[in-house]
């Protein structure tokens, strides 16, 4: 079970990376957009200093195209190559569709490692994946806003993926609770992407803070 931190934000990125549990990092056009205006590719750039200088340095990093135009897509796909290829762990992010899934076929044809994103059905699952996509990301939280079980749909994708022996993985994101990545994670999902907020709550218990404090008090107590 992998963990990826759903965030543009450097301060937050550097902070979890130095407790060493991150396996990626996710962006999109939206996660950059809260970030200080500049250019995104400066951003981009800060974002792979930081996960080069950590024990971690390839990690997987999701830059998303923002075109809507399949030709420009690949177009902006080939300049994310030219300005971020020379971090091994560089994934374009390609939103599931018609027309997409060209754009999906082309980049992975050039060896290009493929985030499939958007997904909300397990039709697109399949034809993202056979488009050759490495990663497909499925959105739990506006799964469940159309009224369908988020669960269900990572679960029907992860025995279709195993029964073909698939290689690629399934990214959760869209986390809105934190039994969020609890339910994705006992569906099958190979990765969840978190927003940061959610990484404290992650590991507090009030009864781990009430056995640290016993234990604590007990032998203070005993030391005299």
């Amino acid at each position: 079970m992998k963990i990826f931190v759903d965030s543009a934000n450097l301060a937050d990125i550097e902070e979890s990376l130095e407790r060493g549990f991150p396996c990626g990092i996710t962006t999109n056009p939206s996660i950059l957009a809260k970030e200080e205006r500049r250019d995104y590719r400066t951003h981009i750039r800060d974002i792979i200093a930081l996960l080069t200088k950590s024990d971690r340095p390839s990690l997987p990093l999701s830059v998303e195209v923002f075109a809507t135009q399949p030709d420009e897509m690949i177009r902006q796909a080939e300049e994310f190559i030219e300005e971020f290829g020379d971090y091994d762990g560089l994934t374009v992010k390609v939103p599931v569709g018609w027309d997409e899934l060209r754009v999906i076929a082309t980049l992975a044809e050039r060896g290009i490692a493929v985030n499939a994103t958007c997904a909300m059905a397990l039709n697109q699952a399949v034809m993202a994946l056979g488009a050759g996509a490495r990663y497909i990301s499925l959105f739990w939280g506006r799964i469940r806003d159309t009224g369908y079980d988020a669960g269900s749909v990572v679960s029907d994708v992860r025995q279709l993926m195993d029964t073909s022996q698939s290689q690629s993985e399934i990214i959760v994101g869209s986390i809105r609770h934190l039994m969020d990545v609890n339910e994705a994670m006992l569906a099958g999902a190979h990765i969840v992407t978190v927003p940061p907020p959610f990484f404290p709550k992650m590991c507090s218990h009030p009864k781990t803070d009430e056995a640290v404090h016993q234990f604590v008090t007990e032998f203070a107590a005993w030391m005299g």
